[in-house]
């Protein structure tokens, strides 16, 4: 039904505006153009000394304004189909983490460890409500600050818990008033601890990991990420993975740091990573039992690591089992000996309470083992691992990716041949980043006066003056090639990007891994397996559109990408204006402050930046 105030102009003008009328308004417009214009031109010309960036930066914001105009208009016209605001969730939800529901599972018939694995269709809600930040949650510092100090108030960690760690990558934390600190120099052991590994592998310290062909790193049950955040400051990347947590988390901490981390265990599934991903699994006193089960999580170990990679376990040689009037201590590394020569490692070096081992290099190792042999999976079996069933078979030995990691180029570009084992052509990987880096310029062009209001940047500067880099975690969630995560190395920028290949797209992952960057395959219909508030921005290209033809739901993806999403984080969308116009809309349910670009002139494609409200209430 109309408005009032429409139909009283119908019954004035009729149901067809009469042609003098047209001309009226027309002549009208024109009238009110030339003496806009005619100001315009008195100002600028009264300010003659402004640098050519200033009128630059000024036309295209006025170009923005008028595209941001133009879909205000057609926003309007659906002002009486607006969606009401989403309210806050509940205090217990401050660090609420989807398909991690315990109890949930528990219910539903899981055991013997299966209740701490994700089970996305136990606990579903029919609650929509946005996460809110807990009382005292404040914005994380800027890095590399925020690496060594973070605030106590936006982790759910208790002082116990921190006061009780005991490894080496947790210990030595300082609680003050509301901060926790970090030793990132010697003062952990930390520094030390690389250096033996680097040495047991044979290197003369660990800034030659990637000489040696060590560009990533599992690091499964990371603690605090203190090993983590070490290695990342000689160019390797280390991914921090580790079951969920009720009360504390691990993952919660190294992403509040600024480190790559996210939610997984290998209890009953694969992780969601393909075969051959990492060069090096690193477990300190993780609290994975490996000798159960027949070996098959080393198993899983090994499909994980690409040949010639090292699996490094530093734990106590002797394990106490048993109650306290029948505990005895049993010697955990005579079941690893055996079950690591079925797999082909050699045990490298032993120093301590560390051990490494290196995987094979030569596939035909397993067609000459003689007892107990662990079986090769069938022909065909390597296909994208999404959360499938652990198996008791050695993968990928006949794949066109067992390649050495010392044969492997040391930079993050890869060589044409490597990119032809992916069935990529050197010249399409090459437009790929072209376009990003263009791309990246623009996005860049685009926040620095936003997040550096205090400190302009002209085209071509480096990062502004502190406070700077106020973004630290990126979340590709449609990463292709891994173009952007390429252009922001090649830039220099201080950030980490999670590289998210959806489930049912062309399976890149592969390749994004072979760069030495972090990436992960993923369902969008589902929650992303981190804890609130972890990411600082959020890009996503073409994602909505594909979305969009699929059974996802477009409001649950926002609801999402606002949980994961820091408290005045932001939100790059590039997509068809379609979509756009639609996530647009949605945007005001989830109280984002939202803004549509058009930086493709001429094409149907838009950019939506959004920014996520700081809201406590």
């Amino acid at each position: 039904m109309r408005s009032s105030w429409v139909n009283k102009i119908s019954e004035i003008l009729g149901s067809k505006p009469p042609f003098n009328w047209l001309s009226l308004c027309l002549i009208s417009v024109l009238a009110l153009i030339a003496v806009l214009g005619t100001s315009t031109s008195n100002v600028f010309d009264s300010v003659t000394t402004t640098p050519v960036y200033d009128i630059y930066t000024s036309y295209r914001r006025q170009k923005e304004k008028a595209s941001i105009d133009l879909f205000d208009l057609k926003y309007l016209s659906l002002a009486t189909a607006r969606l009401k605001e989403f309210g806050l969730c509940g205090k217990d939800r401050e660090n609420h983490v989807p398909c991690y529901n315990v109890t949930a599972n528990l219910l539903a018939g899981y055991k013997e460890g299966e209740e701490f694995d994700r089970h996305c269709e136990v606990s579903r809600t029919a609650e929509r409500c946005l996460v809110r930040p807990p009382k005292d949650y404040k914005i994380p510092l800027s890095w590399p600050v925020g690496r060594d100090i973070i605030w106590s108030g936006n982790v759910k960690v208790t002082r116990d818990q921190l006061l009780s760690s005991g490894s080496p990558t947790k210990r030595l934390m300082l609680l003050e008033e509301n901060q926790i600190a970090f030793h990132s120099e010697d003062g952990d052991g930390v520094k030390e601890y690389s250096f033996q590994i680097a040495e047991m592998i044979g290197l003369g310290s660990d800034s030659e990991f990637l000489q040696a062909g060590v560009r990533s790193i599992l690091d499964i049950g990371c603690g605090f990420g203190s090993f983590g955040a070490h290695i990342i400051s000689v160019n390797v990347m280390v991914m921090c993975i580790t079951t969920y947590e009720a009360t504390g988390s691990q993952v919660q901490m190294a992403l509040e740091r600024g480190l790559p981390a996210m939610l997984g265990n290998f209890i009953t599934k694969q992780l969601p990573y393909p075969s051959l991903s990492f060069d090096m699994v690193h477990c300190a006193q993780c609290d994975v039992s490996w000798n159960d089960k027949g070996g098959i999580f080393l198993i899983e170990a090994d499909r994980l690591l690409r040949p010639g990679g090292y699996f490094v376990l530093t734990s106590p040689k002797d394990k106490t089992v048993g109650g306290s009037m029948s505990s005895k201590k049993i010697n955990i590394l005579t079941p690893l000996e055996e079950t690591t020569r079925r797999l082909c490692w050699s045990l490298l070096a032993q120093q301590y309470e560390t051990y490494i081992w290196q995987k094979t290099i030569d596939p035909h190792c397993y067609l000459s083992r003689k007892q107990k042999v662990i079986p090769l999976c069938k022909e065909g079996y390597d296909t994208p691992s999404y959360y499938q069933p652990l198996v008791p078979c050695i993968s990928s030995t006949t794949s066109k990716r067992w390649v050495p990691i010392q044969n492997r180029s040391s930079g993050s570009h890869l060589s044409s041949a490597e990119l032809e084992v992916h069935g990529v052509l050197s010249e399409d990987y090459s437009d790929d980043l072209q376009i990003w880096r263009s791309h990246l310029k623009n996005y860049w062009s685009l926040l620095t006066p936003l997040i550096f209001s205090d400190h302009p940047k002209r085209p071509g500067d480096e990062d502004p003056l502190p406070p700077f880099n106020m973004i630290r975690n990126v979340m590709d969630m449609n990463a292709h090639y891994g173009g952007l995560n390429a252009a922001f190395v090649e830039q220099k920028k201080t950030v980490w990007v999670m590289n998210v290949v959806p489930v049912g797209s062309p399976n890149t992952l592969p390749l994004i891994l072979d760069q030495g960057f972090a990436g992960v395959l993923h369902d969008w219909c589902q929650p992303f397996p981190t804890y609130p508030r972890t990411y600082d921005l959020l890009h996503a290209n073409g994602l909505l559109s594909q979305l969009l033809s699929s059974r996802c739901s477009m409001i649950e993806l926002l609801v999402e990408m606002d949980r994961i999403l820091r408290p005045e984080g932001w939100v790059i969308l590039n997509d068809k204006v379609g979509a756009i116009e639609k996530v647009r809309m949605l945007a005001t349910q989830i109280r984002w402050e939202a803004r549509v670009i058009d930086f493709h002139s001429g094409s149907d494609q838009r950019l939506l930046v959004c920014q996520k409200p700081f809201v406590k209430k």
